[in-house]
Protein backbone atom coordinates (compact mmCIF):
# COMPACT_ATOMS: atom_id res chain seq x y z
CA UNK A 1 0.00 0.00 0.00
CA UNK A 2 2.34 2.54 1.28
CA UNK A 3 4.63 1.88 -2.95
CA UNK A 4 1.15 2.47 -4.19
CA UNK A 5 1.17 5.71 -2.79
CA UNK A 6 3.62 6.75 -3.09
CA UNK A 7 3.93 6.09 -6.73
CA UNK A 8 0.39 7.58 -7.13
CA UNK A 9 1.82 11.23 -5.33
CA UNK A 10 4.74 10.89 -8.06
CA UNK A 11 2.71 10.61 -10.63
CA UNK A 12 0.26 13.62 -9.69
CA UNK A 13 3.77 15.91 -9.06
CA UNK A 14 4.43 14.81 -13.08
CA UNK A 15 1.17 15.39 -14.16
CA UNK A 16 1.28 19.29 -12.18
CA UNK A 17 4.19 20.25 -14.28
CA UNK A 18 4.15 22.20 -17.02
CA UNK A 19 5.08 20.80 -20.17
CA UNK A 20 5.56 24.06 -22.01
CA UNK A 21 6.77 27.40 -20.76
CA UNK A 22 4.62 30.27 -21.90
CA UNK A 23 5.54 33.17 -23.85
CA UNK A 24 3.61 36.32 -23.93
CA UNK A 25 5.19 38.16 -26.67
CA UNK A 26 1.96 35.89 -28.38
CA UNK A 27 -0.47 37.90 -26.68
CA UNK A 28 1.40 41.49 -25.69
CA UNK A 29 -0.56 44.37 -28.01
CA UNK A 30 3.15 45.86 -28.27
CA UNK A 31 6.31 44.38 -28.33
CA UNK A 32 9.47 46.30 -27.20
CA UNK A 33 11.56 47.89 -29.63
CA UNK A 34 14.55 45.14 -30.96
CA UNK A 35 17.70 45.34 -29.30
CA UNK A 36 20.74 47.25 -31.26
CA UNK A 37 23.51 46.05 -32.12
CA UNK A 38 26.22 47.66 -29.62
CA UNK A 39 28.73 48.77 -32.71
CA UNK A 40 26.81 49.64 -35.43
CA UNK A 41 23.48 50.63 -33.76
CA UNK A 42 21.06 48.72 -36.39
CA UNK A 43 18.80 45.77 -34.62
CA UNK A 44 20.57 42.25 -33.92
CA UNK A 45 20.26 38.82 -35.40
CA UNK A 46 21.15 35.73 -34.56
CA UNK A 47 24.49 36.14 -35.78
CA UNK A 48 25.06 38.71 -33.53
CA UNK A 49 24.12 36.72 -30.46
CA UNK A 50 25.76 33.21 -31.69
CA UNK A 51 29.44 33.75 -30.27
CA UNK A 52 27.61 34.22 -26.01
CA UNK A 53 24.71 32.22 -26.44
CA UNK A 54 23.20 28.66 -27.84
CA UNK A 55 21.03 28.87 -30.86
CA UNK A 56 17.81 27.32 -29.53
CA UNK A 57 18.08 30.04 -27.02
CA UNK A 58 18.72 32.78 -29.14
CA UNK A 59 15.22 31.36 -30.98
CA UNK A 60 13.61 31.56 -27.80
CA UNK A 61 14.78 35.30 -27.30
CA UNK A 62 12.44 35.99 -30.46
CA UNK A 63 9.71 33.23 -30.52
CA UNK A 64 6.41 34.42 -30.95
CA UNK A 65 4.78 31.14 -30.58
CA UNK A 66 2.84 30.90 -27.58
CA UNK A 67 3.83 27.60 -26.26
CA UNK A 68 7.46 26.12 -26.40
CA UNK A 69 8.06 22.62 -25.40
CA UNK A 70 10.26 21.90 -22.34
CA UNK A 71 12.83 19.14 -22.83
CA UNK A 72 12.47 16.01 -21.25
CA UNK A 73 15.81 16.39 -19.90
CA UNK A 74 15.04 19.96 -18.53
CA UNK A 75 11.96 18.47 -16.48
CA UNK A 76 13.98 15.78 -15.41
CA UNK A 77 15.80 18.39 -13.21
CA UNK A 78 12.60 20.56 -12.77
CA UNK A 79 11.11 17.17 -11.25
CA UNK A 80 13.52 17.62 -8.26
CA UNK A 81 11.51 19.86 -6.75
CA UNK A 82 8.42 20.97 -8.69
CA UNK A 83 5.35 21.59 -8.53
CA UNK A 84 6.64 24.14 -5.92
CA UNK A 85 4.18 24.55 -3.26
CA UNK A 86 1.12 27.14 -2.70
CA UNK A 87 0.33 28.05 0.33
CA UNK A 88 -2.42 30.03 2.25
CA UNK A 89 -0.82 33.08 4.68
CA UNK A 90 -3.55 32.37 7.19
CA UNK A 91 -1.73 33.09 10.42
CA UNK A 92 -0.57 36.25 8.48
CA UNK A 93 -4.33 37.08 7.48
CA UNK A 94 -4.95 36.84 11.38
CA UNK A 95 -1.77 38.60 12.84
CA UNK A 96 -2.92 41.94 9.87
CA UNK A 97 -6.96 41.22 10.91
CA UNK A 98 -7.75 41.36 7.20
CA UNK A 99 -10.61 40.11 5.58
CA UNK A 100 -8.32 39.88 2.33
CA UNK A 101 -7.02 36.29 1.57
CA UNK A 102 -3.01 35.82 1.19
CA UNK A 103 -1.45 33.25 -0.89
CA UNK A 104 1.96 32.79 -1.81
CA UNK A 105 3.97 30.50 -4.21
CA UNK A 106 7.29 29.09 -2.48
CA UNK A 107 10.39 28.88 -5.20
CA UNK A 108 12.36 28.53 -1.66
CA UNK A 109 11.91 24.51 -1.98
CA UNK A 110 14.48 24.21 -4.86
CA UNK A 111 17.93 22.76 -4.57
CA UNK A 112 19.47 26.24 -5.06
CA UNK A 113 17.05 27.76 -2.59
CA UNK A 114 15.01 30.48 -5.42
CA UNK A 115 13.46 30.47 -8.38
CA UNK A 116 16.78 31.03 -10.25
CA UNK A 117 16.94 27.65 -11.28
CA UNK A 118 14.00 27.43 -13.50
CA UNK A 119 16.24 29.00 -15.88
CA UNK A 120 19.49 28.11 -15.25
CA UNK A 121 18.79 24.07 -15.98
CA UNK A 122 17.44 24.93 -19.47
CA UNK A 123 20.45 27.37 -20.04
CA UNK A 124 22.68 24.81 -19.11
CA UNK A 125 21.24 21.68 -21.14
CA UNK A 126 20.60 23.59 -24.35
CA UNK A 127 24.70 24.81 -24.40
CA UNK A 128 25.90 21.39 -23.04
CA UNK A 129 23.45 20.38 -26.19
CA UNK A 130 25.53 22.19 -28.34
CA UNK A 131 28.52 21.16 -27.02
CA UNK A 132 29.54 24.05 -24.83
CA UNK A 133 31.82 23.19 -22.34
CA UNK A 134 32.24 26.26 -19.92
CA UNK A 135 29.24 29.28 -18.55
CA UNK A 136 30.80 32.73 -17.64
CA UNK A 137 28.17 34.91 -15.62
CA UNK A 138 27.59 37.41 -13.02
CA UNK A 139 25.19 37.36 -9.89
CA UNK A 140 24.04 40.20 -7.45
CA UNK A 141 23.13 38.53 -3.88
CA UNK A 142 24.02 34.94 -5.47
CA UNK A 143 20.93 33.09 -5.70
CA UNK A 144 21.39 33.44 -9.86
CA UNK A 145 24.84 32.09 -9.21
CA UNK A 146 23.87 29.76 -7.13
CA UNK A 147 21.45 28.12 -9.28
CA UNK A 148 23.75 27.96 -12.40
CA UNK A 149 26.76 26.88 -10.56
CA UNK A 150 24.32 23.42 -9.91
CA UNK A 151 23.02 23.07 -13.38
CA UNK A 152 26.27 23.44 -14.73
CA UNK A 153 27.27 20.10 -11.96
CA UNK A 154 24.45 18.60 -13.12
CA UNK A 155 25.00 18.94 -16.75
CA UNK A 156 28.34 18.55 -16.65
CA UNK A 157 29.88 22.03 -17.50
CA UNK A 158 32.46 24.51 -15.72
CA UNK A 159 31.24 27.50 -14.49
CA UNK A 160 32.98 31.08 -13.69
CA UNK A 161 31.03 33.29 -11.67
CA UNK A 162 31.31 37.19 -11.38
CA UNK A 163 29.65 38.08 -7.95
CA UNK A 164 29.29 41.93 -7.37
CA UNK A 165 31.82 43.02 -4.91
CA UNK A 166 29.59 44.08 -1.84
CA UNK A 167 27.46 40.80 -1.74
CA UNK A 168 30.21 38.75 -2.39
CA UNK A 169 31.47 40.48 1.16
CA UNK A 170 28.11 40.98 2.48
CA UNK A 171 26.77 36.88 1.89
CA UNK A 172 30.06 34.89 1.86
CA UNK A 173 28.32 31.05 2.29
CA UNK A 174 26.71 32.22 -1.30
CA UNK A 175 29.74 32.11 -2.62
CA UNK A 176 30.40 28.85 -0.70
CA UNK A 177 27.91 26.91 -1.98
CA UNK A 178 28.85 28.07 -5.83
CA UNK A 179 32.52 26.64 -5.01
CA UNK A 180 30.69 23.30 -3.62
CA UNK A 181 28.86 23.00 -6.81
CA UNK A 182 32.22 23.21 -8.36
CA UNK A 183 31.92 27.15 -9.82
CA UNK A 184 35.12 29.60 -9.78
CA UNK A 185 33.61 32.70 -8.07
CA UNK A 186 35.74 36.01 -8.47
CA UNK A 187 34.50 39.28 -6.37
CA UNK A 188 33.77 42.08 -9.08
CA UNK A 189 35.30 44.42 -10.26
CA UNK A 190 38.46 42.14 -10.88
CA UNK A 191 41.84 42.64 -12.61
CA UNK A 192 40.69 39.57 -15.02
CA UNK A 193 39.57 41.69 -17.21
CA UNK A 194 39.39 45.10 -19.32
CA UNK A 195 36.23 45.84 -18.14
CA UNK A 196 36.83 45.44 -14.48
CA UNK A 197 40.62 47.08 -14.57
CA UNK A 198 38.88 50.13 -15.94
CA UNK A 199 36.38 50.24 -13.08
CA UNK A 200 39.41 49.71 -10.59
CA UNK A 201 41.53 52.40 -12.07
CA UNK A 202 38.84 55.21 -11.51
CA UNK A 203 37.97 53.61 -8.42
CA UNK A 204 40.00 51.06 -6.64
CA UNK A 205 37.36 50.86 -3.46
CA UNK A 206 34.25 49.78 -6.39
CA UNK A 207 31.62 48.44 -4.46
CA UNK A 208 30.83 46.63 -7.94
CA UNK A 209 27.62 46.79 -9.63
CA UNK A 210 25.31 44.19 -11.65
CA UNK A 211 26.33 45.94 -14.72
CA UNK A 212 30.25 45.85 -13.98
CA UNK A 213 30.01 42.07 -13.17
CA UNK A 214 27.89 41.72 -16.70
CA UNK A 215 30.45 43.36 -18.43
CA UNK A 216 32.96 40.65 -17.26
CA UNK A 217 31.53 37.84 -17.69
CA UNK A 218 30.47 38.41 -21.28
CA UNK A 219 33.97 39.58 -22.18
CA UNK A 220 34.95 36.52 -20.52
CA UNK A 221 32.89 34.37 -22.72
CA UNK A 222 33.17 36.35 -25.39
CA UNK A 223 37.36 35.69 -25.21
CA UNK A 224 37.07 31.72 -25.32
CA UNK A 225 35.73 29.47 -27.92
CA UNK A 226 34.46 27.12 -25.57
CA UNK A 227 32.99 29.67 -23.39
CA UNK A 228 29.28 30.95 -23.53
CA UNK A 229 27.40 33.88 -21.38
CA UNK A 230 24.86 32.93 -19.29
CA UNK A 231 21.85 35.90 -18.06
CA UNK A 232 19.84 34.76 -14.93
CA UNK A 233 17.49 37.78 -15.92
CA UNK A 234 16.15 40.40 -18.04
CA UNK A 235 16.19 38.30 -21.30
CA UNK A 236 12.86 36.87 -23.17
CA UNK A 237 14.10 33.67 -22.40
CA UNK A 238 14.73 33.82 -19.00
CA UNK A 239 11.17 34.97 -18.37
CA UNK A 240 9.52 32.33 -20.40
CA UNK A 241 11.35 29.84 -18.35
CA UNK A 242 10.22 31.09 -15.36
CA UNK A 243 5.89 30.79 -16.49
CA UNK A 244 6.38 27.42 -14.98
CA UNK A 245 5.63 29.21 -12.00
CA UNK A 246 2.81 31.40 -12.81
CA UNK A 247 1.16 28.66 -15.10
CA UNK A 248 1.40 26.15 -11.60
CA UNK A 249 0.10 29.11 -9.27
CA UNK A 250 -2.81 29.23 -11.74
CA UNK A 251 -3.73 25.68 -11.72
CA UNK A 252 -2.89 25.59 -7.61
CA UNK A 253 -5.16 28.41 -7.39
CA UNK A 254 -8.18 26.74 -10.08
CA UNK A 255 -8.21 23.66 -7.57
CA UNK A 256 -8.37 25.59 -4.32
CA UNK A 257 -11.08 27.33 -6.10
CA UNK A 258 -10.12 30.88 -6.33
CA UNK A 259 -8.48 33.94 -8.41
CA UNK A 260 -6.45 36.50 -7.27
CA UNK A 261 -7.26 40.00 -7.21
CA UNK A 262 -3.69 41.21 -6.96
CA UNK A 263 -0.46 39.13 -8.15
CA UNK A 264 3.05 40.59 -6.62
CA UNK A 265 6.92 39.67 -7.04
CA UNK A 266 9.54 41.86 -6.09
CA UNK A 267 11.52 43.18 -9.08
CA UNK A 268 15.29 43.50 -10.21
CA UNK A 269 15.85 42.69 -13.66
CA UNK A 270 11.93 40.83 -14.02
CA UNK A 271 12.71 37.39 -14.07
CA UNK A 272 10.73 35.57 -11.03
CA UNK A 273 7.96 38.62 -11.25
CA UNK A 274 7.55 38.20 -15.08
CA UNK A 275 7.46 34.33 -14.68
CA UNK A 276 4.78 34.84 -12.08
CA UNK A 277 3.17 38.04 -13.50
CA UNK A 278 2.87 36.66 -17.08
CA UNK A 279 0.34 34.38 -17.03
CA UNK A 280 -1.67 36.18 -15.59
CA UNK A 281 -1.32 39.26 -18.10
CA UNK A 282 -2.58 36.80 -20.61
CA UNK A 283 -5.75 36.31 -18.71
CA UNK A 284 -6.09 40.12 -18.54
CA UNK A 285 -5.39 40.69 -22.09
CA UNK A 286 -7.41 37.85 -23.71
CA UNK A 287 -9.93 37.06 -21.31
CA UNK A 288 -10.48 40.42 -19.82
CA UNK A 289 -9.19 39.68 -16.37
CA UNK A 290 -9.26 42.30 -13.82
CA UNK A 291 -6.20 41.17 -11.98
CA UNK A 292 -4.01 43.70 -11.20
CA UNK A 293 -0.11 42.78 -11.47
CA UNK A 294 2.32 44.61 -8.93
CA UNK A 295 6.27 44.89 -8.92
CA UNK A 296 8.04 45.89 -6.22
CA UNK A 297 11.69 47.38 -6.32
CA UNK A 298 13.39 49.14 -3.74
CA UNK A 299 13.52 52.65 -3.62
CA UNK A 300 17.91 52.92 -3.78
CA UNK A 301 17.38 51.57 -7.19
CA UNK A 302 13.76 52.33 -8.20
CA UNK A 303 13.93 51.74 -12.09
CA UNK A 304 10.50 51.17 -12.64
CA UNK A 305 8.97 54.15 -10.38
CA UNK A 306 11.80 56.80 -11.28
CA UNK A 307 13.44 55.90 -14.61
CA UNK A 308 12.83 56.23 -18.64
CA UNK A 309 11.91 54.00 -21.00
CA UNK A 310 14.99 54.27 -23.30
CA UNK A 311 17.82 52.37 -25.17
CA UNK A 312 20.45 51.40 -23.00
CA UNK A 313 23.25 48.68 -22.29
CA UNK A 314 22.59 46.23 -19.83
CA UNK A 315 26.00 46.56 -18.82
CA UNK A 316 28.58 48.97 -17.73
CA UNK A 317 31.34 48.61 -20.77
CA UNK A 318 28.51 48.64 -23.51
CA UNK A 319 29.11 45.26 -24.53
CA UNK A 320 25.73 44.23 -24.60
CA UNK A 321 22.97 44.82 -27.26
CA UNK A 322 21.22 48.26 -26.60
CA UNK A 323 17.92 47.25 -24.88
CA UNK A 324 14.65 49.07 -24.82
CA UNK A 325 13.61 49.11 -21.11
CA UNK A 326 13.26 51.37 -17.72
CA UNK A 327 16.44 52.41 -16.95
CA UNK A 328 18.72 54.35 -14.46
CA UNK A 329 21.34 54.36 -17.00
CA UNK A 330 24.53 51.62 -17.20
CA UNK A 331 26.71 53.45 -15.38
CA UNK A 332 24.18 54.00 -12.11
CA UNK A 333 25.80 52.34 -9.29
CA UNK A 334 23.44 51.45 -6.42
CA UNK A 335 23.94 51.81 -2.75
CA UNK A 336 24.68 48.46 -0.97
CA UNK A 337 21.30 47.43 0.59
CA UNK A 338 21.27 44.26 1.31
CA UNK A 339 18.87 42.71 -1.51
CA UNK A 340 21.55 42.82 -4.04
CA UNK A 341 19.52 40.90 -6.20
CA UNK A 342 17.37 43.65 -7.08
CA UNK A 343 20.28 46.43 -7.43
CA UNK A 344 20.15 46.56 -11.16
CA UNK A 345 19.84 49.83 -13.48
CA UNK A 346 17.09 48.04 -15.74
CA UNK A 347 14.23 45.77 -16.07
CA UNK A 348 13.63 43.36 -18.72
CA UNK A 349 12.85 44.57 -22.00
CA UNK A 350 9.27 42.80 -22.08
CA UNK A 351 8.15 43.60 -18.31
CA UNK A 352 9.22 47.38 -19.45
CA UNK A 353 6.66 47.15 -22.31
CA UNK A 354 3.51 45.90 -19.97
CA UNK A 355 4.62 48.45 -17.09
CA UNK A 356 4.32 50.89 -20.10
CA UNK A 357 1.32 49.59 -21.71
CA UNK A 358 -0.01 50.15 -18.23
CA UNK A 359 -0.75 46.15 -17.35
CA UNK A 360 1.67 46.07 -14.99
CA UNK A 361 2.23 48.70 -12.12
CA UNK A 362 5.39 49.45 -10.07
CA UNK A 363 5.90 49.80 -6.03
CA UNK A 364 9.21 50.88 -4.38
CA UNK A 365 9.97 50.63 -0.76
CA UNK A 366 12.77 51.32 1.15
CA UNK A 367 14.86 48.13 3.21
CA UNK A 368 13.79 49.21 6.96
CA UNK A 369 9.84 48.40 5.84
CA UNK A 370 10.68 45.84 3.79
CA UNK A 371 12.38 44.00 6.48
CA UNK A 372 9.98 44.86 9.37
CA UNK A 373 7.31 42.76 6.84
CA UNK A 374 9.62 39.63 6.72
CA UNK A 375 10.03 39.47 9.99
CA UNK A 376 6.77 39.33 10.62
CA UNK A 377 5.88 37.30 7.97
CA UNK A 378 8.73 34.86 9.55
CA UNK A 379 7.28 35.03 13.24
CA UNK A 380 3.33 34.20 11.39
CA UNK A 381 4.31 31.62 8.48
CA UNK A 382 7.88 29.98 9.94
CA UNK A 383 10.22 31.38 6.69
CA UNK A 384 12.27 33.44 7.18
CA UNK A 385 12.44 35.16 3.27
CA UNK A 386 15.28 36.75 1.15
CA UNK A 387 15.34 40.47 1.39
CA UNK A 388 14.58 40.43 -2.51
CA UNK A 389 11.19 38.43 -1.85
CA UNK A 390 10.63 40.79 1.59
CA UNK A 391 9.75 43.27 -1.05
CA UNK A 392 6.86 41.61 -2.31
CA UNK A 393 5.78 40.17 1.17
CA UNK A 394 5.75 43.83 2.06
CA UNK A 395 3.43 44.62 -1.03
CA UNK A 396 1.44 42.22 0.12
CA UNK A 397 1.13 43.36 3.70
CA UNK A 398 0.17 46.94 2.15
CA UNK A 399 -2.74 45.66 -0.05
CA UNK A 400 -4.21 43.21 2.65
CA UNK A 401 -4.10 46.60 5.25
CA UNK A 402 -5.69 48.64 2.62
CA UNK A 403 -8.19 45.63 1.98
CA UNK A 404 -9.08 45.92 5.74
CA UNK A 405 -9.27 49.71 5.81
CA UNK A 406 -11.68 49.01 3.14
CA UNK A 407 -13.48 46.49 4.33
CA UNK A 408 -13.51 44.51 1.53
CA UNK A 409 -12.80 41.57 0.11
CA UNK A 410 -9.67 40.56 -1.62
CA UNK A 411 -7.16 37.74 -3.05
CA UNK A 412 -3.40 38.28 -2.67
CA UNK A 413 -0.76 35.88 -4.32
CA UNK A 414 2.84 37.00 -4.34
CA UNK A 415 5.73 34.74 -5.33
CA UNK A 416 8.07 34.00 -2.62
CA UNK A 417 11.00 33.98 -4.79
CA UNK A 418 13.15 32.58 -2.53
CA UNK A 419 14.39 31.76 1.59
CA UNK A 420 16.91 33.74 3.60
CA UNK A 421 18.55 31.35 5.58
CA UNK A 422 21.87 32.46 3.86
CA UNK A 423 21.28 36.20 4.90
CA UNK A 424 21.02 36.32 8.39
CA UNK A 425 23.55 39.10 8.30
CA UNK A 426 20.78 41.25 7.00
CA UNK A 427 18.40 40.56 9.83
CA UNK A 428 21.14 40.87 12.28
CA UNK A 429 21.42 44.62 11.32
CA UNK A 430 17.98 44.90 11.01
CA UNK A 431 17.36 43.74 14.97
CA UNK A 432 20.48 45.18 16.06
CA UNK A 433 18.73 48.62 14.71
CA UNK A 434 21.97 49.10 12.19
CA UNK A 435 20.10 48.82 8.71
CA UNK A 436 19.42 52.22 7.33
CA UNK A 437 17.47 53.72 4.10
CA UNK A 438 19.23 54.87 1.08
CA UNK A 439 16.69 57.22 -0.36
CA UNK A 440 18.60 58.41 -3.85
CA UNK A 441 18.55 62.10 -5.00
CA UNK A 442 17.66 63.66 -7.82
CA UNK A 443 20.52 64.81 -8.79
CA UNK A 444 22.58 61.72 -8.93
CA UNK A 445 19.70 59.79 -11.21
CA UNK A 446 19.78 63.28 -13.76
CA UNK A 447 23.86 62.89 -13.91
CA UNK A 448 23.52 58.76 -14.88
CA UNK A 449 20.86 59.10 -17.20
CA UNK A 450 22.44 62.59 -18.72
CA UNK A 451 24.72 59.49 -19.95
CA UNK A 452 22.01 57.41 -21.69
CA UNK A 453 23.70 56.42 -25.65
CA UNK A 454 21.97 58.44 -28.11
CA UNK A 455 19.93 56.11 -30.71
Amino acid sequence: MIKKLSETKILLAEKEIPTCWYNIQADMPNLPKPPLHPGTGQPVGPQDLSPIFPMELIKQEASQERWIEIPEEVLEIYRLWRPTPLYRARRLERALDTPAKIYYKYEGVSPAGSHKLNTAAPQAYYNKKEGVKRLATETGAGQWGTALSQACSFFGLECTVYMVKVSYRQKPYRRSIMEIFGAEVFASPTNRTNSGRQVLETDPDSPGSLGIAISEAVEDAAGREDTNYALGSVLNHVLLHQTVIGLEAKEQMARAGDYPDVVIGCCGGGSNFGGTATPFVHDKIRNGAKVRLVAAEPSACPTLTRGPIAYDFGDVAGLTPLLWMYTLGKDFIPPGIHAGGLRYHGDAPLLSQLVHDGLVEARAYGQTAIFQSAVLFAKNEGIVPAPESAHAIHCAVEEALAAREAGEARTILFNLSGHGLLDLAAYDNFLSGQLVDYSLPEENLKEALARLPKV
